[in-house]
């Protein structure tokens, strides 16, 4: 596989934007520009791959892509907020202390 500029360019962005948008959705901010990227991008990953699993396609481009990869990178930020103990149980009572 080989990488243009213009799409490495799309991939960042996307990655961006994403990873902005599942910042916004489950904590309220977000995490400055590379971590939003990174997030982002894993996100992409475990949306690309998740998604398909469970039959649901979100159509093509890049808005579906987007989508995509908030998905994914909201999933990869409730794991995280769980095994680090801050998670939405928390509140309920259900994590560490």
């Amino acid at each position: 596989m080989h990488l243009t500029s213009e799409s490495l360019l799309i991939v960042l962005l996307v990655g961006v934007i994403a990873g902005w948008l599942a910042g916004q959705i489950m904590r309220g901010t977000g995490f400055g520009l590379i971590g939003d990227l990174i997030i982002g991008i894993i996100g992409a990953f475990i949306g690309g791959w998740l998604l398909p699993q469970l039959g649901i396609h979100l159509g093509a481009g890049i808005v579906g892509e987007i989508v995509n990869a908030t998905i994914g990178a909201m999933l990869l930020l409730f794991i995280l907020s769980v095994l680090r103990g801050r998670g939405t149980f928390s509140s309920w009572g259900w994590g560490r202390r």
